[in-house]
């Protein structure tokens, strides 16, 4: 089959996905070059002439003022404003609303047509201290503390042409929560070397007072703070175009969540929550060497969803002030999958952690072959429970939710019962009268398998390092976790991993512009905030709770990058040496991110990377693939016994040891 004929497949099965999934009879998708819809009213004046509404973004335009939100804004999009799928209806902008900033991952998105990075000097991924530089052609300011901000820049790889490009500006860490920035482009260059003339529209913004009259006086006086600021802090001339934004609060962030936990827990006071054990395996060694008794049942959980029962596709249940509530008699049985080790029936008690699932994955990859090690080798159950929001059935939601911005809040709010679902099977494990008072957690003559008395920890992979993050900042019982292959913010990611190809297809005909496709990524991690880390990173930062990440190099799934910013966010520590020397094409390998020093260490949250000898991941926003970039890593570091050695350690007494001998560490994945 040639290339063409591949591109018309796959496109024809985008096609009629997205048809199904929207209950459309036909879909008439149009071209990638085909020109986007204009804007209508709202647009940002300093760009609405270009055809493209929400930039740049994000944006204090497209917010009010709003005395009862802790940043004293609140997001006023409209439904104008939303760029709407290919057969989608008008977006609802409520989910978004209630946001009182913007995304502390949020990518910086502006378009500066013949814009030639190189020739600009802006600082790439492998030079963000440059960003820093006092002649950076790109400042990001945080006029609240008056602080420069790092970051890395980058014309989008996977752009339609390059009319259509959008500059996307990376934050190296999280941007703080609650703050305002501002961002000065200035001394732009083609790839001649000639600087481009600042649109006129900011020109007349940047220049002398405007005349109340004048169409666009209301942007002068509300860029004008924004200006000044910068004019203090950096040479301002040459201005190509500046703007300015706030990001949200812990409050908003994370308070849904916290709401539902705060409440569930409030009713639930000292009991442990209600459970079934609903189906007991004995294995003989001969059927599994490592693992004697597998446990199935569900937990009782308080609903804080819209439908009963919580399936696929449910928001949560809010009263008129936007805040979850549960409707009575609204109950969520979780599911759960315990795998307990032999060694708990010959030795001490094992001790009880909760394990998280990969990308869209079920419970039952707690029963896969590395889980299965861990616990053997190091006595631990692990328990695990559907992620629901980011599990296996939610798989149809997702994709329709990348069809229609309407359907995306489904993703992350139902996740965030899903957190709570891990919660309640989390106080299950450890509460005296919990999973251990139950005959299939003790021995035939009543000897408990799981040891309660040392706490709860945490271990996940991949999409369970991504969300786990998040579970561990909210959890009351959990106080250190691994991270497994990990990293935050959706956004970022997305473009970076192999495994978004097909959902690409999906995206690609929702949103056949590339540059309103990364408008769209953008909109969807201000709500995914709320049911992945890249929202609790800060808050887990100070909550004084540890995790050890643990980081494949180059790895396909989960990108180097974005496990980067979160360890710069945490302030986890880098575990050196990472890498053999020449390894890292960065002028500075792991800038920004501090060092652990002599091992063992002790004190707080680390980072390891275990390198495979894969090539180095690409660095532009796209994914590196099989076969140019060699096998993909993402599963080595689990399946390396060393490596479970330092989790096991981790997670017992929150220190890390060395099991490298004093060297980059090696993925030897054993079976």
């Amino acid at each position: 089959m040639s290339e063409a004929d591949t591109t018309v497949r796959s496109r024809s099965f985008a096609l009629t996905l997205v048809a199904a999934l929207l209950g459309a009879a036909t879909l008439l998708a149009p071209s990638a070059s085909a020109n986007p819809p204009s804007p209508q009213g709202g647009c940002d004046p300093l760009t609405a002439s270009s055809g493209d509404c929400l930039l740049p973004f994000p944006n204090d335009w497209y917010t009010r003022a709003d005395a009862g939100t802790p940043t004293g804004r609140r997001v006023a999009f409209t439904s104008d404003m939303l760029p709407r799928g290919s057969a989608a209806p008008a977006v609802d902008p409520t989910a978004w609303n209630r946001s009182d900033g913007f995304s502390p991952g949020s990518t910086l998105l502006v378009r500066v047509p013949g814009l030639d990075l190189g020739a600009t000097g802006a600082a790439p991924l492998t030079d963000i201290g440059s960003s820093l530089d006092r002649a950076a052609p790109i400042v990001l300011l945080d006029t609240t503390t008056g602080e420069r901000w790092p970051y890395w820049a980058e014309l989008d790889a996977n752009a339609s042409s390059k009319d259509r490009q959008a500059l996307l500006i990376h934050p190296a860490r999280n941007l703080t929560e609650g703050h305002h920035y501002a961002v000065a482009l200035r001394d732009l260059k083609d790839a001649s070397g000639h600087r481009l003339p600042a649109p006129d529209s900011f020109t007349k913004v940047a220049g002398r007072q405007l005349p109340k009259h004048d169409a666009l006086a209301a942007r002068q006086r509300q860029l004008q703070p924004a200006l000044r600021a910068l004019r203090s802090r950096t040479r301002t001339d040459d201005l190509y175009l500046a703007w300015d934004f706030t990001v949200a609060s812990a409050r908003s962030l994370t308070g849904d969540l916290f709401s539902i936990r705060d409440d569930a827990f409030r009713q639930l006071g000292s009991k442990s929550p209600e459970f079934a054990v609903t189906a007991v395996k004995d294995l003989t060694p001969d059927q599994d060497a490592r693992i004697a008794r597998e446990v199935t049942g569900t937990v009782t959980v308080p609903g804080y969803l819209s439908r009963p029962g919580g399936p696929p596709g449910s928001t949560l249940n809010r009263d008129r002030d936007g805040i979850p509530r549960r409707l009575p008699d609204n109950l969520q049985l979780a599911t759960f999958r315990c795998e307990i080790p032999r060694t708990a029936f010959t030795g001490r008690p094992s001790r009880p952690a909760l394990y998280g699932h990969g990308l869209l994955g079920s419970a039952n990859e707690v029963g896969a072959g590395n889980v299965k090690a861990m616990a053997s080798e190091h006595d631990f159950t692990f328990c695990a429970t559907d992620w629901i929001g980011m599990a296996q059935a939610d798989t149809p939601v997702v994709l329709g939710a990348l069809a229609d911005l309407n359907r995306f809040p489904a993703v992350p709010e139902r996740t965030e019962q899903g957190m709570l679902n891990a919660m309640f099977l989390g106080r299950a494990l450890i509460h005296r009268d919990g999973l251990g008072s139950a005959p299939a957690f003790r021995t035939a003559d009543g000897r408990p398998l799981i040891d309660t008395a040392h706490g709860l920890t945490y271990d996940g992979n991949s999409q369970g390092g991504i969300l786990g993050g998040a579970l561990v900042a909210a959890s009351k019982d959990v106080r250190r976790g691994v991270l497994g292959v990990t990293g935050m913010n959706y956004g970022l990611l997305l473009n970076r991993s192999a495994d978004f190809a097909p959902f690409q297809q999906v995206l690609d005909v929702a949103y056949p512009d590339r540059l309103r496709q990364q408008i769209v990524l953008q909109l969807y991690q201000m709500v995914w905030d709320r049911g992945e880390t890249n929202g609790y990173a800060q808050t887990l930062a100070e909550s004084g709770d540890r995790v050890l990440m643990h980081i494949a190099y180059g790895d396909h799934q989960v990108a180097n990058a974005a496990a980067d910013v979160e360890a710069r966010t945490l302030g986890a520590r880098l575990v050196t040496p990472a890498l053999t020397a020449g390894r890292s094409p960065d002028r500075v390998p792991y800038w920004g991110i501090r060092r652990a020093g002599e091992l063992p260490y002790r004190g707080g949250s680390a980072m390891v990377v275990w390198d495979s000898g894969t090539p180095t991941p690409p660095l532009t926003n796209t994914p590196p693939t099989e076969p140019a970039y060699g096998k993909d890593p993402h599963s080595d570091p689990r399946s390396t016994a060393a490596a479970r050695q330092q989790k096991a350690t981790f997670l017992r007494t929150g220190t890390v040891i060395d099991v490298c001998g004093r060297a980059p560490c090696r993925s030897l994945p054993t079976p």
